[in-house]
């Protein structure tokens, strides 16, 4: 007997039951389901939940694959084991050595994030008597991505409950959130764990444990760097110009120190024209995310910097004095553009809205980047921000289309 008959006979046999919902995903997980739609629909098209959901991960895989790599690179290069790598195809980046330092770090954190977020999703289904929803599908690919290589697992699996059951399950489950759930798992370990979340350390593999270990006097070694281009700005801002050897193609290409997913910019733009090749991602928010960061990043150069308002001496001096478009460069801003920002739950719904809620964005991001030095980083906050106000902002730009109709009609009629 074949596996899908296998399964088939575990659904009809617990239809009805209590345990049904976790048969069912397990066999919808694996085959098309057999089920369709008894009444008229509407719009009738191939894709469903699970297909929007596996198109969002495949966007997403080589930025995994990448970040495997650049983990097993900045652990070596931090301990000078290897030379800088001549590039994006230098051969000491791409080597088995530094997939396997990667992959052992990576991969767990996978791991985990699926595995109790998706033990969580069956629990609700179960309790609720609802069929298990894909919606954590992309969430549990993005939590690996948007956090330090080496978090300890048991946060990771704290956070994603906690980011489950109360950035999602509390409003009703995948399509009744408020919050971005990945965002809100981050949110939770940033404020809960802070150490392990900000800092020079926690960005490279091991750096956290051989500082450790050099603290404690069990090491004579020196301990690792691993402080990020954005930590540098704002930690040494008199000499923001001249603060590390990374070139910007480093930067773009994504050689340098940072979350796991978010360093190559090369790719998350590739990944962001995947998306708007499927329709999956709205463009519309991508882009003006973007605008609304090189808006924010021009008044901090041009309106501030140029003019003399603020010192070289202060202390928001360097993450201000750079040039706009680097702000694109370093930290997590395209990323949250093209992968946080577009998730079409939170985010607002209306082609003007969706202009509103991507700017805003960009441009508390570097607002927050900027006048935070303790943490150089905004884009999170800033999404989590707007994904509560997202809703306001449709129904404004709804009621605006509603006075200029009845503008048009008072017109006519007189």
């Amino acid at each position: 007997m074949s596996l899908k008959s296998k399964l088939h006979d575990l659904k009809e046999k617990y239809k009805g039951k209590k345990m049904a919902p976790a048969f069912n995903a397990l066999h919808t997980f694996l085959y098309l389901p057999n089920e369709v739609t008894h009444n008229g629909t509407h719009i009738k098209a191939a894709d469903d939940l699970k297909r929007t959901m596996n198109t969002v991960i495949m966007a997403l895989v080589p930025c995994l694959i990448f970040g495997m790599y650049n983990a097993g690179y900045q652990h070596y290069l931090a301990q000078e084991m290897i030379e800088k790598a001549d590039g994006f195809l230098g051969a000491s980046f791409w080597t088995i050595d530094n997939l396997l330092i990667g992959a052992w770090t990576i991969l767990p954190l996978v791991a985990v994030s699926y595995g109790v977020g998706l033990a969580v999703e069956f629990f609700f289904a179960v309790i609720k008597g609802h069929e298990v929803e894909e919606g954590y599908l992309v969430t549990g690919m993005l939590v690996p991505l948007i956090v330090p290589v080496d978090i300890p697992l048991w946060m990771l699996a704290v956070a994603v409950i906690f980011g489950v059951v109360i950035g999602k399950e509390v409003f009703g489950g995948t399509g009744m959130n408020i919050l971005n759930p990945a965002l809100t798992i981050r949110a939770f370990l940033f404020f809960a764990y802070p150490t392990w979340m900000s800092g020079d350390k926690v960005w490279v593999h091991g750096a956290v444990e051989r500082d450790q270990a050099i603290a404690a006097g069990s090491s004579n070694l020196d301990a690792m760097s691993g402080e990020t281009i954005l930590g540098a700005y704002a930690q040494n801002a008199e000499f923001a110009g001249n603060l590390t050897n990374v070139d910007y193609w480093d930067m773009f290409w994504g050689l340098i120190p940072g979350s796991v997913g978010e360093t190559s910019k090369f790719l998350i733009v590739i990944g962001a024209l995947f998306l708007i090749f499927t329709k999956i991602g709205s463009w519309r928010i991508m882009l003006s995310t973007v605008l609304g960061a090189l808006a924010m990043g021009l008044v901090f150069q041009y309106g501030i910097i140029e003019t003399g308002i603020i010192e070289s001496t202060s202390k928001f001096y360097g993450l201000m004095s750079i040039p706009f478009y680097e702000h694109l460069l370093i930290g997590s801003i395209l990323f949250g553009a093209v992968y946080m920002a577009t998730d079409p739950v939170t985010a607002s719904q209306t082609n003007k809205g969706k202009w509103i809620y991507g700017f805003l964005i960009g441009f508390i991001a570097i607002m927050i980047r900027v006048f935070n030095p303790a943490y150089p980083e905004g884009v999170f906050l800033a999404i989590l921000l707007m994904n509560v106000f997202a809703p306001t902002i449709d129904h404004y730009v709804v009621q605006g289309n509603v006075k200029k109709r009845m503008k048009r009609l008072k017109v006519k009629a007189a």
